[in-house]
């Protein structure tokens, strides 16, 4: 059946959750709003400009981010798929047979795609023995639902027998694939362990090539080319293989990858060597190479406790923010005006251009129209076609948005226009609107937020800035442009509400919370652990699959005796923030607080 037939059968509404502060702690209310299928596409093989030669057969791939509010699946009612599109669900003549139909290319790969990640598809197009130039285009519906609103892609085609005249099969093997990697994180430089030891590892390869990888791989080195004749293999692996994701990585992005592997059996220095792959090739120089000192050589189990080795950690830097402060709209006139009461700064555009030198105080206008950035310094109205930045010359000095004064438009008690580091003005033709975004480091963020009062006890406010850490800093690691507004989060409900330098100074204990569990971050098995938390219980917490779909090991129902006979609000998944009030009242520490409402989790430092 066709994605709209039927549509107004089964149109679904959901709540949107707003958090509001109250007594150390957020309630939340609902709203009622249709949910809906949003899309953005990321990357197309080629950027949508192909040449083929007549007959050729040509696998592509394409990736789209789910942008919506709704969860998208490959099976069942409501699965995710292409159709042909312009006109809809024509026959194409690039159908090489192989396609669910002659109007419906494929279904997404990944059997579960949550709002904000990210779904590929791999399809082959069989190019017609008419030479010339064609264009296809193809839509994301979900079935017997609706079309997937911004989900078209589209693909021009020049068909030509010139292609196998200029390209030999050599030329083709020996020609530059695109693919580059750069190893950038590895959670140890060095391990001491005993023999047989387990070790999880943690590694981030950089895409610094041309190509968007698709998928990615840590391999055990070809005999051939490895230095060591010790194994190190772990009963984890799949053959050679130590692990395989599958998600698309653009051009510098930061591809994450955990592995486990085992301590040999044999005394001594040894160097454990492994081989990153993209795309299912083996990418030159980029190679793991890890010191290894084995002591005490007799066999050992796996069951052997980690404890027995010693690891010298290689922390990953603290990482950068883009936080979405407001829109630019009627409360501030349609314009920004910015300066820094602190420090001088720079006026750059978006493409790191200098645009003007301005000391403390100087005030700069900006705003957006039809394409262009407009700015005035007081001598005019200058023009860019790149966003505008300001940047303090002394890093983290606090920023000023003149003309935005929570006091004069939203009845607020306090200013709220202070922000600490770079602010940034950008359009997004996506939704049609300009926000000024802050930028800053995650630490500095965390000083900011607004999610509980300064007067809430100091390990519950620890547990909070935590579980709001590995929240912001799992954003953090999606590429800006994939998420459709150049930002990681925004300052509001719906992500983390963030007040910056103006809460900072007001709520010293909030920061001495962060400053306590600075670069700690809620792990399970060694990777990022999704730390949900919500307003208050009614005696238990829901585990993951009860709410939403899928299921989160570390988010399962836990009892809350404190909350017995209390009224839920809000999702009801992972941590209570009444319930950990009352347990930081009881005297549990702040990781007590977390390992009570997330299973089996681990608490780590991934940042100094």
């Amino acid at each position: 059946m066709k994605p709209m037939q039927n549509a107004m059968n089964v149109l679904q509404k959901w709540g949107i959750l707003t958090a509001l502060m109250l007594c150390g702690f957020f309630f939340i209310s609902t709203a009622v709003q249709a949910a809906s299928y949003e899309a953005v596409p990321v990357t197309i093989s080629g950027s949508g400009e192909l040449t083929m030669s007549p007959g050729e057969v040509k696998e592509v791939s394409v990736t789209f981010l789910n942008n919506g509010d709704l969860t998208w699946y490959n099976d069942g009612a409501g699965y995710i798929s292409l159709y042909t599109y312009e006109p809809k669900y024509r026959s194409s003549s690039f159908d090489p047979g192989t396609w669910l139909g002659p109007d419906q290319v494929k279904r997404i790969i990944e059997p579960v795609v949550v709002p904000g990640e990210t779904a590929s598809m791999m399809f082959e197009l069989h190019a017609p023995s008419t030479e010339g130039d064609y264009v296809e285009v193809f839509h994301l519906a979900s079935e017997d639902i609706a079309w997937v609103d911004g989900g078209e892609i589209s693909f021009s085609i020049n068909v030509t027998s010139e292609v196998q005249e200029m390209i030999t099969i050599t030329e083709l093997n020996e020609a530059d694939s695109g693919l580059e990697a750069e190893l950038t994180i590895l959670s140890a430089k060095s391990i001491k362990a005993k023999a047989g030891v387990s070790i999880l590892m943690t590694a981030g390869f950089t895409n610094i090539g041309t190509e968007s990888w698709t998928s990615y791989s840590v391999n055990e080195m070809d005999v051939a080319y490895a230095s060591s004749a010790v194994s190190f293999e772990h009963p984890s692996w799949s053959g050679s293989q130590l692990a395989y994701a599958s998600e698309p990585v653009a051009p510098g992005e930061v591809a994450y990858i955990s592995f486990a592997l085992m301590s040999p059996v044999t005394n001594g220095f040894h160097t454990a060597e492994f081989q990153f792959s993209a795309n299912g090739e083996q990418i030159e120089d980029a190679i793991i190479e890890l010191p290894f000192e084995v002591t005490g050589g007799a066999e050992a189990t796996v069951d052997n406790e980690d404890d027995d080795a010693m690891i010298d950690y290689q922390l990953d830097e603290e990482p950068i923010i883009r936080v979405g402060l407001l829109t630019i709209d009627e409360e501030t006139d349609y314009e920004t005006v910015i300066t820094s009461y602190e420090s001088d700064f720079r006026l750059e555009d978006t493409q790191g251009n200098l645009l003007a030198e301005l000391d403390s105080g100087e005030l700069v206008t900006g705003y957006y129209d039809d394409g262009k950035y407009y700015f005035d310094l007081g001598r005019g109205q200058e023009v860019s076609s790149y966003g505008l930045r300001w940047v303090p010359e002394e890093e983290n000095a606090v920023m000023t948005i003149v003309n935005f004064d929570y006091r004069e438009t939203r009845n607020a008690g306090f200013a709220n226009n202070t922000y600490r580091n770079i602010l940034e003005l950008r359009y997004n033709d996506y939704k049609e609107r300009t926000w000024v975004i802050n930028e800053l480091p995650i630490e500095q963020y965390l000083y900011g937020l607004a999610e509980t009062s300064d007067v809430s006890p100091a390990e519950y406010q620890k547990a909070l800035v935590t579980a709001a850490r590995t929240y912001a800093y799992a954003n953090s690691r999606y590429e800006v442009s994939e998420r459709g507004e150049f930002m990681h989060v925004n300052a509001y409900a719906d992500d983390q509400v963030y007040r910056g330098y103006e809460h900072e100074k007001d709520s010293p204990t909030i920061v001495q919370a962060v400053v306590d569990t600075r670069g700690t971050i809620v792990t399970y098995n060694g990777e990022l652990a999704i730390t949900p938390y919500f307003s208050r219980s009614d005696g238990r917490t829901r585990s993951w699959d009860e709410v939403w779909n899928g299921t989160k090991a570390w988010c399962q129902s836990v009892e809350v005796p404190w909350e017995e006979g209390g009224i839920l609000w809000g999702h009801g998944i992972g941590m209570s923030a009444l319930g950990a009030l009352h347990m930081a009242n009881d005297d549990y520490m702040w990781d007590e607080i977390l390992k009570y409402f997330y299973t089996d989790i681990e608490l780590e430092a991934w940042w100094e």
